[in-house]
């Protein structure tokens, strides 16, 4: 059994979902801003960086603008990342909502990855 804890990240992005959504759930779009190189055959995307060994993650679940859910071939059976769009009731805004399991120890460390990453995606969104 798994140790690893289920963390939740949100980030307000000034884009509209149907652009937001091909960064996050094609292979062109990821490539952009969350590996170097980003391959897809059959529902499971390989994601290289710095020409390393790929790490393959299969698609569990998605829904058009709205969500993409990955598991990556070598973790546990319940474990994910995924990427959500949601829109404020209010404001309208866009929120990016990023969740991904992590040992309870490097929840913080995997947090400010994803911060990283997220302003890559934010920088190449011109947002």
């Amino acid at each position: 059994m798994s140790k690893k804890q289920l963390f939740t990240l949100e980030f307000p992005v000034r884009c509209s979902p149907v652009i937001l959504y091909e960064f996050l759930a094609t292979p062109a779009g990821l490539q952009e801003w969350f590996a170097d190189k980003v391959d897809e055959w059959e529902n499971v995307y390989s994601f290289s960086w710095d020409g390393g060994v790929p790490e393959k993650a299969e698609v569990l679940d998605k829904e058009e603008n709205k969500f993409i859910r990955f598991r990556w071939l070598h973790s546990d059976k319940n474990e994910y990342f995924e990427f959500k769009i949601e829109k404020t009731e209010i404001s309208n805004q866009t929120i990016l909502v990023v969740k991904d399991f992590a040992e309870k120890s490097e929840i913080k460390d995997q947090s400010q990855l994803w911060g990283y990453q997220t302003k890559e995606l934010f920088h190449r969104l011109g947002s």
